[in-house]
């Protein structure tokens, strides 16, 4: 009896020890296991109450975990597609149960070689890599099986450095394709006419032109509501020092003109090394010089309704902010007020990404894109997140 006692508590403690273990794994399992819970404002990731917005003005995650996440352009039937730089990644939201919170993000292509720019026309999804376009033949009824993609061209530069792209079809019905200068400074011009231009062609990719010159690194362009003229955002070159030159908010009045690079930058500074070969009167000049080194990335006119009317018809730009400045800048959206084609103030709409104090960033804006009710989407490729901003009054 004394026996079968003894080889009772023997095996009850080799049980309990068992059931500990499996606990302490499963803890551990759970631990590790990534949280399903959704980010909200007061995530320690994303501290979205630490953005600064004008009075009404509400700003909210619409989705997240779209790692890197890039140019935006939405589908026919509301569905949000996203490209991306660094992930090489391709992404479609959802927002089924239209309550302006994405339920859905999917996946759609991990093959892809710096899918940064998106865009959409006639149910397809054309996205560009460094020197090829790629179309997704009507994608928005294919998101769980996504075809395999034609190839549209394929002819472009190869260079990596200010490689990626930015796309956008025009009121032309046009493809819109920048090919940035592959260095910091140089007249690759001479090599190849395309560097540092704006190019744009018929949605098959044949009748390729180029519409602009002088364009060091646009990376996101927009056309005016009433005029339809193009307007674009440029990168301003490095190593000048903090203060210059400045970025630039420039408009593209007729096909062909010069904007300045590589011999002058913002309204009349010459290049140290190329700015003897031409005088700045020969170029277009920005309608706004911006902050030096602020990058401005996503730009569009605010054509919406829910913003209040001193919004509405002026240029927002996402600022994606400086990486080589002994201080940073940027890391905000502005506003550019107009009257007419002419600048009035250049101010922050959105600000607070980078504590000035520590100088470290959650987030890095980079593309805008307005809802039909009139809120505005913004990407960002460091929080891996997409905002919505809202204007619901005092």
């Amino acid at each position: 009896m004394k026996q079968e006692a003894t080889l009772y508590r023997f095996f009850l403690t080799i049980f309990s020890l068992m059931l500990f273990l499996s606990c302490q794994q499963q803890k551990k399992a759970q631990e590790d296991k990534p949280s399903q819970e959704p980010v909200t404002e007061q995530s320690p990731m994303l501290p979205l109450q630490r953005l600064s917005l004008p009075e009404g003005f509400k700003i909210e995650l619409y989705a997240e975990g779209v790692d890197n996440a890039r140019s935006m352009t939405m589908g026919d039937d509301g569905t949000l597609f996203v490209g991306t730089r660094r992930a090489n990644k391709l992404y479609a939201i959802q927002d089924t149960d239209g309550d302006y919170r994405a339920d859905r993000v999917i996946l759609l292509d991990t093959t892809l070689v710096v899918p940064n720019g998106v865009a959409f026309h006639d149910g397809a999804l054309y996205v560009a890599e460094v020197n090829r376009m790629l179309r997704y033949p009507d994608i928005e009824q294919q998101l769980d099986n996504p075809p395999t993609p034609e190839v549209v061209y394929d002819d472009y530069p190869t260079e990596f450095h200010h490689g990626w792209k930015y796309i956008a079809f025009g009121p032309d019905n046009k493809l819109y394709v920048p090919v940035g200068a592959p260095c910091n400074i140089c007249d690759s011009a001479t090599v190849d006419p395309r560097y540092a231009s704006i190019t744009r062609m018929d949605p098959d990719g044949t009748n390729r032109e180029i519409v602009a010159n002088g364009v060091r690194n646009t990376v996101g362009f927009t056309w005016h509501p009433e005029t339809g003229e193009l307007w674009f955002t440029d990168n301003g070159r490095d190593m000048l020092g903090d203060d210059i030159p400045p970025c630039e908010l420039n408009r593209v009045s007729e096909t062909g003109q010069h904007f300045g690079y590589p011999f002058c930058h913002g309204n009349a500074l010459a290049d140290p090394e190329f700015g003897d070969q031409h005088p700045c009167s020969d170029f277009v000049p920005p309608v706004q010089n911006l902050g030096a080194h602020v990058a401005p990335l996503g730009v569009k006119f605010y054509t919406g309704a829910m913003f209040p009317e001193k919004y509405r018809g002026h240029v927002f730009i996402a600022e994606h902010g400086s990486w080589n400045r002994s201080s940073k800048v940027g890391y905000r959206i502005t506003m550019v007020t107009l009257d007419g084609n002419e600048a009035t103030s250049y101010e922050p709409f959105i600000d607070g990404w980078l504590e000035e104090a520590s100088q470290e960033a959650f987030g890095r804006p980079v593309d805008i894109l307005l809802l039909q009710d009139g809120s505005m989407l913004i990407s960002d490729d460091v929080g891996d997140a997409i905002y919505r901003v809202t204007y619901s009054g005092p």
